[in-house]
């Protein structure tokens, strides 16, 4: 079986333990804690996969089906019950909007266009 790539980056040693230029330990001290961080990790990820990787993957397996059947079954159809009632509704209130606000604001234009300001600078 093929496993698909994580988004979760791997981590490697260096990345978790890194010693400054200039500041090293000893090789063989580096070599057991390289060795021991990586089969700690290794181990400690198969123990923890074997323990609960079939519960967690039934418990999330479980989670997406209900929200999977949440969204097919109640919030699409919600929305297409929405979208259809609300057509009528915004018909009509851009026919009020054409008819009542149009005019206003064209007048108001009208009269705000004819405005003229002038600065002087009186010394």
């Amino acid at each position: 079986m093929q496993r698909t790539g994580c988004w979760f980056p791997e981590v490697d040693f260096e990345d978790v333990i890194a010693e400054p230029v200039g500041t090293y330990s000893f090789d063989g001290v580096w070599k057991v804690s390289y060795t021991t961080f990586t089969v700690s990790k290794y181990w400690c990820y198969r123990l923890l996969s074997t323990l609960l990787g079939v519960p967690l993957a039934l418990l999330w397996g479980f989670l997406f089906a209900c929200i999977s059947f949440c969204h097919i079954w109640a919030v699409v159809p919600c929305i297409k019950s929405y979208l259809i009632e609300i057509q009528c509704i915004s018909h009509i209130y851009s026919l009020c909007i054409r008819t009542f606000c149009n005019p206003l604001f064209a007048a108001l234009g009208q009269v705000c266009g004819n405005i003229k300001v002038m600065l002087r600078k009186e010394v």
